[in-house]
């Protein structure tokens, strides 16, 4: 672990390379697994005040999901996630004609619509962020479903880290990933040595 402010970042990040592959996988992250997508608390009124900007965008399906319950459920540990349909994919997906998962609010996003992107957690995939009693513990997540992406990642030869700068930066600031960079530099030069 690598400790930057107050967040203790898993080595992964640093060393694991990653490059999502949606023709692949076609984005079965958001399609698969026990919970919709991690809300921040803001980010569930966010949804909310852009849903009808947003709905265009979605399936009958999710539509009809997100009427019956609203845009989020609280999981097991009482954090906000997205509503999803059918206990399966989120509620918000739709399917584009190559069949791949694209996402209805990053839709109205790239349109013009809404001036918020996606959930953080999504921007953020593969590192899933975990709250502790004084840190955040910033970790990568392993997920069969992503080994395409760790494929081309290997190939391109790029870090996870590197491949989401933007969320980092949306999220954490300029000056976090610059720290990062310089970690990451220290850690090359400790490697090499």
């Amino acid at each position: 672990m690598v400790e930057i402010d107050d967040k203790l970042i898993s080595l992964d990040v640093f060393e694991k390379r990653f490059v999502c592959d949606l023709s692949a996988c076609k984005g079965a992250c958001c399609v698969e697994g026990d919970n919709g997508a991690p809300l921040e608390e803001e980010e569930v009124g966010i949804i909310e005040d852009n849903l009808e900007a947003i709905k265009p965008y979605m399936r009958k399906e999710g539509l009809d999901a997100v009427a019956k319950t609203g845009v989020f459920y609280m999981d097991e540990d009482n954090e906000p996630v997205t509503t999803l349909v059918n206990d399966a994919e989120c509620a918000f997906v739709f399917f584009d004609e190559n069949n791949i998962t694209k996402c209805s609010i990053e839709e109205a996003y790239n349109k013009g619509d809404i001036s918020f992107k996606k959930p953080i957690s999504c921007h953020l995939y593969p590192i899933r962020v975990a709250k502790l009693r004084n840190y955040l513990a910033v970790n990568y997540s392993h997920w069969n479903i992503c080994k395409d992406a760790c494929k081309l990642g290997a190939e391109l030869n790029v870090k996870t880290f590197r491949f989401l700068k933007e969320p980092i930066i949306r999220k954490w600031g300029e000056a976090f990933y610059e720290d990062m960079e310089r970690v990451d530099a220290e850690l090359e030069r400790k490697k090499n040595s």
